[in-house]
C-alpha cells in the first residue's frame, strides 16, 4: 500500500509530498519555497520572512467571519539520523516512507513525522475548502530541531490569531499545555598532538546498535549514551593497558541521545590481545547492563593502519577529558515534585567531535524550571572548567507556563469527550515546543499542543501510527468547527 491510499487522503497526499523535499534542519530555502509556492497554488495570503518562515492566511468560512482567529503552528524542519550501514543524503535524497502494518516507517533513516504531520494536516486544511472555521494563520518555522530559530525570528504584531494550535506532540488522546525550556552548552579542550609511541599499533573501537531517541520525550526510559558507555571502556582501556586516544567522535544532534560512537586507540602491540579482550568485555557487561532497554548493542574493534595516525592527545589533556565525560550528568536530574511521572530537569551529552588541535563536546540542558536549569549549567560549567576546557551557554529559550483556565483548553477537553467518548489527558511535556518563545511575544495567546501518534523520533526507527494520524486529523477539524 502506498502512503497515498491511506486516510485522510488529503493529509498523507501532503506528507508525502514532504518526504520528497530534503528538510534536514539548516536546509531551509528548498522546503521554504515549497510550502510558500503550496499556499500561492491555492489563492492564500502568503508571507516569507527574512529568515524563511512561512504564513498563509486563509480566511474564515461562512459564518464563521466574527470569531476569533485561530493559527496552526508546526516547523518544516526534521532531525536527520540514519543507521551506520544506510547510505543516504538529507540534503539530496526524498525519505523512503513505507507502510508496515499500523505505522508508517522509513528505510534506515528518521521518518520525518516529526513535524511533517503536523505540517501536512495544516497544508490540508488549508487546500479544503468545504469545511468550518475561522481565519487561520498556518504559522509553519524553520530550524526548531537545531534552535528554535524561526520562532527566536518572529516579530511581535505579525501574527492575528488569538489561539494557537501547535500540532508538535507525538502522542494521540493528550493536550499539552506546558514544556520545557532549554539551553546547549559547548565546551572546548584545546591542545597540540604528540607523536604516537614507538612499537605501538592502531585499533578502531566503535558503539553501535542503540535505540538512541528524543533527548526529552525519550530521557526518562533510561537508554544508553554511546558517548557515555564508549568512555567508560576508554577509561579502563587507558588506564590498565597504556591506551591512547588518537580521535574520538560521538553522536551527531544536540536533541537526539548519541546512538553511535567510536574511538581510535594506539597500544602496545604486546597488550593488543588484551585490548580486544576488553572490548569483548565491555560488550558483553553493556549487553547484560542493558537487557531490556537495549537489545542490539554492539562493541566492535578493527586493525587501524598505524602510519595513517597523525599524532596522540597529550595524556594530562586525555586524562581530564576522560574525567570530565564521566561526571558529566546525563539523563534525569530531578522530576516534577508534584507530577512524578513527569520530567523537569534533564541533561543529554549529546556530541563529541574532535580536530587535530580541539575537541568539542555539546549538551543539551532542559528544564521546566528556569532555576534548576540555571542549576545544571552551574554543574557542566564547573565540570569542565576543573577539566580545563572552555565553555559556553547559547540558544537559551523560556519553558511554557501550564495555564489550565486556557479557554481553548475547556473547548477542546469538551470536544474531544464528544467525539471520542473518553477525557484526555492533560500533560506537560519535558521536550522543547515553540509555544514557550512564541508565547514570549505575544502574551496572552491563548495555545495548546497535540498530535498523532508518534514513536521513537529523532531515531531511525522513528514511526507514525497510521490511525491515529485519521483521529488527530477529525479532531483538529472538530475543534476548529467549534471555534
Amino acid at each position: 500500500m502506498n502512503l497515498t491510499d491511506l486516510q485522510p487522503k488529503e493529509v498523507w497526499k501532503a506528507f508525502y509530498s514532504l518526504t520528497q523535499i530534503p528538510r534536514p534542519s539548516g536546509k531551509r530555502k528548498e522546503i521554504s519555497d515549497f510550502i510558500a509556492n503550496y499556499g500561492r497554488e491555492l489563492g492564500l495570503e502568503t508571507v516569507v520572512d527574512e529568515i524563511g518562515n512561512v504564513i498563509i492566511r486563509k480566511p474564515a468560512s461562512a459564518g464563521y467571519e466574527d470569531h476569533p482567529g485561530v493559527i496552526l503552528q508546526g516547523h518544516m524542519d526534521m532531525v536527520p539520523q540514519k543507521n551506520s550501514d544506510k547510505v543516504f543524503d538529507f540534503e539530496k535524497d526524498p525519505i523512503e516512507a513505507y507502510v508496515d502494518g499500523e505505522w508508517v516507517r522509513a528505510n534506515g533513516t528518521t521518518l520525518g513525522a516529526d513535524n511533517g504531520m503536523g505540517v501536512a494536516a495544516a497544508m490540508a486544511v488549508l487546500a479544503d475548502n468545504s469545511l468550518k472555521h475561522p481565519a487561520l494563520e498556518a504559522f509553519f518555522t524553520i530550524d526548531e530541531e537545531t534552535g528554535m530559530y524561526g520562532a527566536e525570528a518572529l516579530q511581535p504584531n505579525v501574527l492575528q490569531g488569538r489561539t494557537l494550535l501547535n500540532l508538535d506532540c507525538e502522542a494521540e488522546g493528550e493536550l499539552y499545555i506546558g514544556c520545557a525550556g532549554g539551553v546547549d552548552g559547548t565546551a572546548t579542550f584545546h591542545y597540540k598532538q604528540v607523536p604516537v609511541p614507538e612499537g605501538d599499533v592502531a585499533v578502531l573501537v566503535k558503539l553501535s546498535g542503540l535505540h538512541g531517541g528524543h533527548s526529552g520525550c525519550d530521557i526518562h526510559l533510561q537508554r544508553a549514551n554511546a558517548i557515555k558507555k564508549l568512555f567508560e571502556f576508554i577509561k579502563e582501556a587507558v588506564s590498565e593497558y597504556e591506551a591512547r586516544i588518537a580521535c574520538v567522535q560521538g553522536g551527531s544532534l544536540r536533541n537526539a541521545i548519541p546512538r553511535e560512537a567510536e574511538v581510535l586507540l594506539t597500544v602496545p602491540a604486546e597488550g593488543k590481545d588484551e585490548l580486544l579482550e576488553l572490548v569483548d568485555f565491555y560488550e558483553d557487561l553493556f549487553i547484560k547492563t542493558y537487557d531490556g532497554i537495549e537489545d542490539n548493542i554492539h562493541l566492535t574493534a578493527e586493525d587501524f593502519d598505524i602510519k595513517q595516525v597523525k599524532g596522540l592527545l597529550p595524556e594530562d589533556t586525555q586524562d581530564f577529558l576522560i574525567h570530565a565525560i564521566t561526571i558529566c550528568p546525563h539523563g534525569v536530574y530531578r522530576m516534577i515534585p508534584e507530577l512524578p511521572d513527569v520530567v523537569e530537569t534533564s541533561n543529554n551529552v549529546a556530541t563529541i567531535n574532535m580536530t587535530e588541535d580541539t575537541i568539542t563536546v555539546c549538551c543539551l540542558t532542559r528544564s521546566s524550571v528556569e532555576s534548576r536549569k540555571e542549576e545544571m549549567m552551574e554543574i557542566i560549567d564547573s565540570t569542565f572548567r576543573l577539566a580545563g576546557a572552555d565553555i559556553v551557554f547559547t540558544g537559551s529559550y523560556p519553558g511554557w507556563k501550564p495555564n489550565t483556565n486556557s479557554r481553548i483548553l475547556e473547548k477542546m477537553q469538551a470536544v474531544y469527550e464528544r467525539d471520542f467518548g473518553k477525557t484526555p489527558r492533560i500533560m506537560t511535556i519535558h521536550a522543547g515546543l515553540e509555544c514557550g518563545i512564541i508565547g514570549k511575544n505575544y502574551p496572552g495567546l491563548d495555545m495548546i499542543s497535540f498530535g498523532p501518534t508518534i514513536v521513537h523520533p529523532h531515531s531511525p526507527s522513528e514511526a507514525v501510527n497510521i490511525e491515529t494520524v485519521d483521529k488527530f486529523y477529525r479532531y483538529l477539524l472538530a475543534t476548529l468547527a467549534e471555534l
